[in-house]
């Protein structure tokens, strides 16, 4: 059956996407994106669309149901790379084209996961263990709880809400110290017309090291079909950046805390909640409980993914064969040991704080066991070569520079 992939969005996530597409069929992807990202608008393997208004849910749908007119006698596979567009695909499934395949959460899941309170609240008691949580509505006068032990995390609850908003010292996560930097981070993303929750979360200790990426995948039937569970070494360190994994090790733990039995969690939970697709874990390990505390869920692939396409499970195959070609895919727990790195291996010698986690990043890099999603050998173009050594020179600058501090 002939198929075509369509990639919304432009950053890094659509990136590696393509090269999941490229290597898994050695054909081109297209996007639409809204804006010109250097992530992607140097690349080869794909065939670009930029629309200003991506962003517009009526002239989304006008967008790609125009794409996939131009192509009825084939497939359409479309993936998201963000929540926005994620919410828009779910939001109109009845007046797509019916060309159109994708594989995302009916949209009341998709929107607990997206809204942070929703989440929290929604999942307390389906077997999963969450940071202690205060919700503070930005539209009201809510009174701050005098308990708060600080340092604490800000962040807001209506991700997609807040990630249209710009603002001078805009950061994804915050953290905060004491109760006059709290107050006042509160009133600049107020001033900045951000109206719904925030969320105030207890700060985890512990370096980046503490923190865990998992990517699961569920197929059409309900069953987790691809499960992977990875140490974080390094989180990138820019403001609208952190929280996403720089650095991260799969099958790796230096602590004491049961993998087994997270993977179990997490097996459990998405197959309880019904979910479909990609989906990606962000937790953090607490010293104090020896749990893995679920930080979020992302109701999609990852910005860090990439590794499991080096373990045999190549995103955008996984996609096909249960989309289109409707093949009953083998289950995979990936376990073996691999290296995902965005930085060079100077910034690994000189930030991972975990010695263990360090040393056998360092081995795995020498043995070749390292895998780097924005570097692409079939993928020639000149200019995004010099794209990607200037953003690996950059990074020398953004972790001296860092505003983050475990």
């Amino acid at each position: 059956m002939e198929f075509d992939i369509l990639i919304l969005g432009s950053d890094a996530n659509a990136y590696y996407m393509a090269r999941c597409a490229h290597e898994a069929y050695h054909k081109k992807a297209y996007l639409i994106g809204k804006d010109r990202l250097a992530f992607t608008k140097f690349s080869n393997i794909l065939k670009i669309q930029y629309e200003s208004d991506l962003w517009n849910e009526k002239r989304f749908v006008e967008i790609i149901n125009s794409f996939a007119k131009k192509r009825k006698e084939k497939k359409v596979l479309t993936i998201s790379t963000n929540e926005t567009y994620s919410e828009f695909l779910m939001n109109n499934k009845k007046i797509l084209e019916s060309n159109l395949v994708f594989s995302e959460p009916p949209i009341d899941i998709l929107k607990n996961l997206t809204n942070k309170e929703n989440f929290y609240k929604t999942y307390k008691n389906r077997g999963l263990d969450f940071p202690d949580t205060f919700y503070f509505d930005c539209t009201k006068n809510t009174i701050l709880p005098s308990t708060l032990t600080f340092p604490i995390i800000v962040k807001p609850a209506n991700v997609i809400s807040y990630n249209h908003l710009n603002f001078e010292g805009k950061n994804k996560i915050y953290k905060i110290e004491n109760q006059e930097e709290l107050e006042n981070t509160i009133e600049k993303i107020k001033n900045a017309g951000y109206e719904d929750k925030l969320i105030i979360q207890e700060y985890i200790s512990g370096d980046d090291s503490y923190l865990f990426d998992a990517v699961v995948y569920v197929d059409l039937n309900g069953k987790v079909k691809v499960l992977s569970f990875a140490q974080i070494g390094l989180q990138e360190r820019s403001k609208s950046m952190v929280g996403n994994a720089a650095v991260l090790i799969n099958g790796f733990n230096t602590f004491e805390g049961n993998t087994e039995e997270m993977k179990k969690k997490i097996e459990n939970f998405m197959e309880g909640i019904s979910y479909r697709g990609f989906a990606e874990f962000d937790m953090k390990y607490d010293q104090k409980t020896k749990r893995f505390k679920v930080l979020e869920i992302n109701a999609r692939q990852g910005r860090c993914s990439y590794y499991i396409s080096a373990l045999g499970a190549n995103l955008v195959k996984i996609l096909v064969d249960d989309l289109i070609y409707k093949i009953d895919i083998p289950k995979q727990v990936l376990t073996e040991e691999i290296l995902l790195s965005f930085v060079p291996k100077k910034i690994i010698k000189k930030y991972i704080e975990n010695p263990a986690f360090q040393k056998e990043a360092l081995y795995l890099w020498k043995q070749k066991k390292v895998v780097f999603p924005m570097i692409y050998k079939k993928d020639k173009n000149w200019k995004r070569f010099l794209m990607i050594r200037k953003r690996l020179y950059h990074y020398t600058i953004e972790y001296k520079n860092s505003y983050w501090r475990s």
